[in-house]
């Protein structure tokens, strides 16, 4: 039973990139996961409720890469342990890194998910899958005088549009490479304006 909903989902995953979610029909679903239509309403309760898993998956995914990528990052033996507001950079230049190479994220989660699932529920799951974990790491920089002190939530929600409008900058690029190091610039101007002098 676990293969058939990951098979609806994978397939369901890949149409919705190609071609958009209104355009895309149950009977193609079922037809490219290879199962019958039974067994998709035995799993999900419509297509929005299949797009809901899809757009969660991909959510989960992203914030798992980009937790990773913070854990892999390289650290002599007398270096102290990253601060928070590196990770908050570091993290965004890795999630910058993944919209070179993704398509899924853009169109499902940034461009589809609030018309299909309603604003509400999309600022829910990615506040599960992004956003809160984006808040911690802010309070801590703001806690250890990396950042301005300002209003957690306000600045969270920002720089989420921020980073949701760069993701679809640089997917609908030409050149997704240049456009990536073209958004890097900028928004690392953008975010250094928020730190605090370092104490001598």
């Amino acid at each position: 039973m676990a293969d058939t909903r990951q098979a609806l989902v994978d397939a369901a995953r890949t149409l919705f990139t190609e071609q958009g979610y209104a355009a895309t029909g149950t009977e193609e679903i079922v037809a490219a996961a290879r199962v019958t239509r039974g067994a998709l309403y035995h799993h999900f309760h419509d297509k929005s409720d299949l797009f809901r898993a899809v757009m969660e998956q991909i959510a989960r995914e992203v914030a798992e890469h980009l937790i990773d990528a913070e854990l892999a990052r390289p650290a002599a033996p007398s270096q102290p342990p990253a601060n928070a507001w590196d990770e908050v950079r570091d993290g965004l230049r890795a999630f910058l890194d993944l919209c070179v190479v993704t398509d899924d994220f853009q169109r499902i989660v940034l461009v589809e998910g609030p018309a299909v699932l309603g604003h509400e529920a999309w600022d829910d799951l990615v506040a599960r899958h992004g956003s809160n974990l984006l808040a911690e790491w802010l309070s801590r920089a703001v806690k250890q005088g990396r950042i301005a002190p300002l209003p957690i939530e306000p600045l969270t929600r920002l720089l989420i549009a921020m980073i949701s409008e760069s993701s679809l900058y640089i997917a609908r690029a030409a050149d997704r490479p240049a456009a990536r190091a073209a958004m890097g610039t900028v928004l690392d101007r953008l975010l250094h304006g928020l730190e605090l002098p370092r104490e001598r």
